[in-house]
């Protein structure tokens, strides 16, 4: 069997679409040309949360990954490179899913944004009652 150049998985979070690609390296991260401080900002549960599959896996410095992110907020951006970090190891090797199983990464998080209804100000906000 021919050594795959990279391993790829997608990652998805409300409307942010994360694609993932992971190389043999060092344990470098690029978000869409940049770090991940630089991209997510100076918000330290992101960039946790960023690496947490690879911290599982035991593989922090095996694989520099390269991510080209769109759609969404920062949160939900952040969140997809991290399901889409832990589908490419999957293509990586299979045999450490049920470690990400259990941690809950390989899950989609179907929780999305619930539409506006006629009649009401917001998806469930009712304009105020008056008896008068």
């Amino acid at each position: 069997m021919v050594e795959k150049r990279y391993y790829q998985g997608t990652g998805r979070r409300k409307t942010a679409v994360a694609r993932v690609r992971l190389f043999p390296g060092n344990g470098e991260v690029v978000v869409n040309g940049k770090t991940p401080t630089e991209y997510f900002g100076p918000v330290d549960i992101f960039q946790r949360e960023l690496v947490r599959p690879l911290e599982l896996a035991g593989m922090t410095g095996s694989f520099n990954v390269l991510v080209k992110g769109r759609g969404g907020g920062v949160a939900g951006q952040a969140l997809a490179v991290r399901h889409g970090i832990a589908r490419a190891l999957l293509d990586a090797n299979a045999e450490l899913r049920p470690t990400l199983k259990r941690a809950g990464l390989l899950t989609r998080d179907p929780r999305v944004k619930e539409r506006k209804k006629p009649g009401l100000k917001r998806a469930r906000k009712a304009p105020q009652y008056t008896k008068r």
